[in-house]
């Protein structure tokens, strides 16, 4: 069983994917944001044995919620519904920033690959914070 890790944009998704034992996490691919979206991540989620969804959490420095959470959030009630699986969120605070900084992306401007990354980090801090409890 694999977790997928979700970067949520109005116009693309972000998506990625957690090793077999859950250790890792890996940059998948983006996907338009468009009425085929669910149907296109409910395919990927059987494809690819998810047992759970991780999508980022949009919050600003405070911890308030971004403008864009609202979607976020009617988003993940979709997916529940859609593709009866669990949906956690994960802290996504600066993943796009930090995604391209990564050492495989340095140096480039933001890519369609970008959001993939992005998911992977949301992903990865997810897993890491499990570990811990």
């Amino acid at each position: 069983m694999r977790l997928m890790g979700i970067d949520y944009g109005e116009k693309r998704i972000g998506l990625a994917f957690s090793d077999e034992n859950v250790n890792m996490a890996f940059p998948h691919s983006v996907i338009e944001n468009d009425k085929n979206t669910l149907k296109k991540i409910k395919e990927i989620c059987e494809e690819k044995n998810i047992c759970r969804i991780i999508l980022g959490q949009s919050l600003d420095y405070k911890g308030q919620p971004n403008p864009i959470m609202r979607k976020i959030e009617k988003f993940k009630e979709l997916l529940e519904k859609e593709l009866s699986l669990p949906v956690d969120y994960q802290s996504e605070v600066l993943t796009t920033q930090e995604a391209m900084r990564l050492p495989e992306r340095k140096g480039r401007e933001k890519t369609d690959k970008t959001d993939a990354f992005a998911a992977a980090l949301i992903l990865r801090t997810y897993i890491d914070k499990q570990k811990m409890i």
